[in-house]
């Protein structure tokens, strides 16, 4: 496309010249006797370039300081983009600007998002995402350079940033497909905020040799360096199984056995970083599972053991009543006829039509500790699965959230959220592999379900609604202290025949509108995956996201900054005009 932006002697005159092509707007500026054509929206925020200084070859633009080559358009400074640069054809005393169709280049555009995940550039994390959405392209390649980016830039390992950024990834197909990016961004700035200023990792390289130890003996070195807190010595055991050939199901009952020999570590972060890890190893393939499970080896070594605290010990002595549960778990198993790693068939079956999982989780919610632990075994004798165990344990801990009562202390919607989310990733890791060690934290899991109960007392009345609107609900999260009215309004509106599918939506469209922390997303994530484990229209689907609903409204609004550089930052890529002329001050 050729456009003609004036006369020659109107640029020489004036210094700049402003057309468009197409959408675009260029201009053309006259400088040291030449002529060079760029956008005229500087690429940042789309300030006016020609009400800037071009001054030794750069143009500098007035709003934000960002300066830019006149010849390439490129900027000097990283938290703008480049603009662009355009031919321009001064034959017969016009001047006219040449722009080719620009085909996505996915190299520049993983570039930019390594370098916005470095620089904490919020707006470039934006636009590389909207690149990638807009060409239609996988998400593959995306999802691995912040893979990589995250597992190099934190000595500490796997972390908050990874699950967040796993978790988004996630439950895209829960969300509105205008949330999706916005989604992404959310879990890359996260990832970018938990690797700043901290020192690189240096990955540990496996064993070499011709005969190398089985993955069980390696996997026996990993529980006995994590017990010792030998960090190092853990990550190459890890590291060695990864590279010798364990499959994913081994290395997941290895790492979940080293995950539950200490009660509920590090608040239950341990169990869920895990379960997170073979997340993003889903996402990527399996061969990144060299890359991102070593990374768990030192987070697992360090973490806090919750049995040397005196909550686990004192009145109740839970961390005892873990020790019992595990030292009598195998000779019940044995008795059923399980080895603790395979479906129950009809046994599961029976359990399920007899309302075994709903009933358990009242159970661990509302019994006493040693009666929770009897019932769990009792269900594993009676048939259960585990699946089915971990499922009703993930139910008990939702509903710790769904009855927490707002006279609480506002830093206890934490202390629920850790109970629901570990939970969470104790059932998936059970489906995905299940071991009799394992099983051990269910026992763990339900007891620590068991050490918040006092934060349902009072418990919030269950919401028992018939109807809800969605547009209400979004209401909520604009005025501090909805929680109540929240929680009934996402109950009403499933048990008035809404779908889950559109209830999960307008959650995480609420949530991706907020600057969230860390919790925000493992709570939406984690109840959109124990939503979809219960029967659509079930009381229990809408008991968990009536409990999320009021979980975010307890901690909405929020100043809502970066989903409004999502916006801006999509439409500067429409091409509209951020800025009116008439609108600009004087500069």
């Amino acid at each position: 496309m050729r456009v003609d932006v004036g006369s020659l002697e109107e640029l020489r005159a004036k210094g700049y010249l402003t057309g468009k092509i197409g959408s675009q707007p260029v201009c053309v500026f006259w400088h040291a006797d030449c002529a060079y054509a760029i956008d005229d929206r500087c690429p940042h925020l789309g300030f006016p370039l020609h009400r800037g200084t071009v001054e030794s070859g750069i143009v500098t633009c007035h709003w934000h300081h960002a300066r830019f080559d006149l010849c390439t358009g490129g900027t000097l400074d990283p938290f703008a983009d480049d603009a662009r640069a355009y031919p321009v054809d001064l034959a017969g005393g016009r001047v006219v600007v040449t722009a080719e169709p620009r085909p996505f280049d996915k190299d520049q555009t993983l570039r930019r998002l390594g370098e916005g995940l470095e620089e904490g550039l919020s707006l470039v994390l934006a636009k590389a995402v909207l690149a990638y959405s807009e060409a239609g392209e996988p998400l593959t390649d995306l999802l691995s350079v912040a893979t990589g980016f995250g597992c190099t830039f934190r000595q500490q390992g796997f972390g908050p940033g990874l699950t967040v950024l796993c978790a988004m990834a996630n439950v895209l197909s829960s969300l509105d497909p205008e949330d999706r990016p916005l989604a992404l961004v959310q879990g890359l700035n996260f990832l970018s905020g938990d690797t700043r200023g901290r020192p690189p990792r240096f990955a540990l390289s496996p064993l070499a040799g011709e005969s190398m130890p089985s993955p069980e003996r390696l996997g026996a070195w990993y529980r006995r360096f994590i017990e010792n807190r030998s960090g190092d010595a853990a990550e190459r055991a890890l590291a060695s199984a990864v590279g010798g050939g364990a499959s994913l199901q081994e290395l997941g009952r290895i790492m979940g056995a080293a995950a539950t020999d200490h009660v509920f570590l590090d608040e239950g972060h341990v169990l869920d970083f895990t379960n997170k890890a073979f997340e993003l190893v889903d996402h990527l393939g399996p061969a990144s599972a060299a890359l991102v499970l070593p990374t768990l080896a030192h987070e697992t070594a360090r973490a806090t053991r919750h049995e040397e605290e005196g909550a686990w010990r004192h009145p109740d002595d839970l961390a005892a009543l873990c020790e019992e549960a595990a030292t009598r778990l195998p000779a019940v198993l044995e008795a059923a006829g399980w080895d603790g790693s395979e479906g129950r068939g009809d046994e599961a079956a029976t359990f399920e039509e007899k309302g075994g999982p709903a009933t358990l989780a009242w159970t661990v919610l509302e019994g006493g500790a040693a009666e929770i632990v009897e019932a769990l075994l009792e269900a594993v004798s009676g048939g259960a699965s585990a699946e089915q165990l971990g499922r009703a344990v993930a139910l008990a801990a939702a509903l710790r959230i769904t009855r927490f009562h707002v006279q609480n202390d506002h830093s206890d919607w934490n202390v629920v959220h850790h109970g629901f989310t570990t939970a969470n990733a104790l059932h998936q890791l059970l489906v995905r592999a299940p071991s009799p060690l394992l099983l051990r934290g269910v026992f763990q899991v339900a007891l620590k379900v068991y050490l918040d109960r006092f934060l349902n007392v009072p418990a919030a009345r269950l919401p028992d609604e018939p109807r809800g609107d969605l547009d209400e609900l979004a209401a909520c999260w604009d005025v501090e202290g909805r929680v109540d009215e929240a929680g009934r309004l996402a109950y009403g509106f499933l048990r008035g025949g809404g779908s889950r599918e559109a209830l999960l939506a307008a959650l995480g469209h609420g949530l991706l509108a907020e600057d969230a922390g860390f919790h925000w997303f493992q709570t939406y994530e984690a109840a959109a995956r124990q939503a979809a484990a219960w029967p659509r229209g079930s009381e229990e689907e809408a008991l968990i996201l009536a409990g999320t609903a009021r979980f975010l409204a307890a901690h909405t609004p929020t100043r809502r900054e970066l989903s409004q550089v999502v916006r801006i930052a999509s439409r500067l890529r429409r091409g509209e005009a951020l800025y009116e002329e008439a609108e600009l001050p004087s500069l």
